[in-house]
């Protein structure tokens, strides 16, 4: 608070430091339910008789294990394909002169505004031969075109001075893209980076229309299955997994999310000026 705020200016505060505060305990409450669910044997009420039963089944599992190394896989090479593909597409797009920009610019509005559908999409995927492939996953959704618009209107504020001078000591266009605009972006890159991976780590749609063998899952399909089978299936080795019950779902759900949960405070402070930056010239 400053001091030279009035009396009902420090009440109004106050107040919003408390609403915000229970805003954030309610969206809060249920992720420490779920942990706390993840390690209980009794979920007939409120957790109880703590243990890790449901963390060994799901890590003494082949298929589990398989899935997270598939998640992982496609996250990182997707998101390093997808913001090497925004970079370099946005930095051609940034140039003015380049022929045909309009109409390039044109369609990359269009794909914003209208989609091909899930069959014509099948019948793409299947002729680039993509199916129960991996790529898959990754390719399909290569480029956002929202995130290829505000990267390409940052490369555009760069100033032209600092490109000119290096192409006059002889740098070529991938070096200054490599040495002078990457570098001035990567609170933008952060950000789109972390916008990627969460959007390929939770891909399930994709992967059960387009992914036919079950070690090619990724964990988010496996999650499902486990969900099934928690219901009152049965495991790898023939034993009922409605014996863990609720806690197998939300151990799996706790271990889905680890990994996004690690990445999200390294990149935080990047959001809000990654995010922006580019819509803000000068």
């Amino acid at each position: 608070m400053h001091h030279n705020q009035t009396f009902g200016e420090k009440i109004f505060e106050m107040c919003n430091y408390v609403l915000l505060g229970l805003i954030g305990l309610l969206t809060f409450l249920p992720f420490v339910y779920v942990i706390i669910t993840s390690f209980s044997a009794d979920t007939s009420g409120w957790p109880s008789d703590y243990n890790l039963d449901a963390y060994r089944y799901i890590f003494s599992t082949k298929t589990f294990v398989r899935s997270l190394g598939v998640s992982i896989y496609i996250t990182l090479l997707g998101t390093a394909l997808s913001l090497l593909t925004t970079a370099l597409m946005a930095y051609s797009l940034s140039y003015k002169q380049l022929p045909g920009r309009s109409k390039i610019m044109l369609l990359v509005l269009f794909t914003m505004l209208f989609q091909g559908g899930l069959i014509p999409t099948y019948f793409v995927v299947k002729e680039l031969h993509m199916i129960d492939s991996l790529w898959a996953l990754m390719i399909p959704g290569l480029v956002s075109a929202f995130y290829l618009i505000i990267l390409r209107d940052f490369f555009s504020s760069v100033p032209t001075e600092l490109i000119e001078s290096a192409k006059m000591d002889g740098a070529h266009e991938i070096v200054v893209l490599l040495r002078i605009v990457l570098p001035l972006s990567l609170p933008s890159l952060a950000a789109f980076g972390l916008f990627y991976a969460v959007g390929i780590w939770n891909q399930y749609f994709n992967a059960i229309m387009f992914i036919n063998t079950p070690d090619k899952w990724p964990v988010q399909v496996l999650l499902r299955q486990i969900v099934v089978l928690a219901s009152g299936g049965l495991g790898d080795g023939g034993e009922s997994v409605a014996f863990y019950g609720e806690s197998v779902k939300m151990a799996v759900i706790v271990v889905s999310t680890i990994p996004i949960m690690i990445v999200y405070p390294f990149l935080q402070k990047h959001f809000a000026k990654g995010a922006l930056m580019g819509s803000v010239k000068g």
